[in-house]
């Protein structure tokens, strides 16, 4: 499931699910909040049920949006029961590294049987803790991963070695994607599936060399059907 989509309007998601190139969608809520979703609670319910009737049985992944630990269990448990294809995002620990999301993850999982990605992850090791606590989709954010440094190639690639290695389900999704480039160095990796902004995919899709060609074939279709026009006559 190489790309998911990582948008909220629900135009866009149904403009590249239509195309057929997109195997998932992601939210958060800064990307919620910057697609203009409003109303709280009852907003973001509004908008995944939206979306993942719109795109199922594709998978929809939707964030909880508080830290506290019954909170994330509760919010993931009814996150859940709104649509089948919907897998709930939790970090893998609080703001000031609190470590109980580990638990929350593992309750979640085996449990409730959610779905959850585990998200904001920076390197192989807590992709390796999220895969042992029964996460479905470990997230590595490889574009703050190279604003820090790091190769981002080199996390993914151990990851998958690991993940391999334990016989873990676990699928490796790379977010905060930056540039073109990205989308096929981090598959290319051994991610699974990396997270896309629309204007992403537009760039990996529209070529400059392509357009001038399109622009050619076309003008001389253009004097083909010209000279067939008047041999006609």
């Amino acid at each position: 499931m190489p790309i998911f989509l990582d948008s909220s309007r629900l135009a866009e998601v149904e403009k590249y699910y239509r195309m057929g190139i997109i195997r998932g969608v992601t939210t958060n809520p800064t990307i919620m909040l910057k697609d203009g979703v409003t109303g709280g609670l009852k907003g973001i319910e509004a908008r995944s049920r939206e979306i993942a009737q719109l795109i199922a049985p594709l998978p929809l992944s939707v964030e909880v949006t508080t830290n506290d630990p019954q909170g994330m269990i509760d919010q993931g448990r009814r996150f859940a029961d709104w649509a089948e294809n919907i897998n709930v995002k939790v970090t893998i620990h609080g703001p000031n590294g609190e470590l109980e999301n580990m638990e929350v993850i593992h309750q979640l999982e085996t449990v409730h049987d959610v779905r959850v990605n585990v998200t904001a992850m920076m390197s192989a090791q807590q992709g390796l803790l999220a895969a042992l606590a029964g996460a479905t989709y470990v997230s590595i954010f490889g574009g703050r991963v190279n604003n820090m440094g790091y190769n981002s190639c080199e996390e993914i690639r151990k990851l998958r070695v690991v993940l391999e290695n334990i016989d873990s389900d676990a699928q490796i999704i790379v977010g905060s994607t930056r540039e073109v480039l990205n989308v096929i160095e981090w598959l290319e990796a051994g991610a699974h599936i990396v997270t896309v902004a629309p204007d992403l995919i537009k760039g990996m899709l529209v070529h400059p060399y392509s357009k001038e060609t399109v622009q050619m074939f076309l003008r001389d279709a253009a004097q083909v059907e010209a000279q067939l026009g008047g041999a006609a006559k």
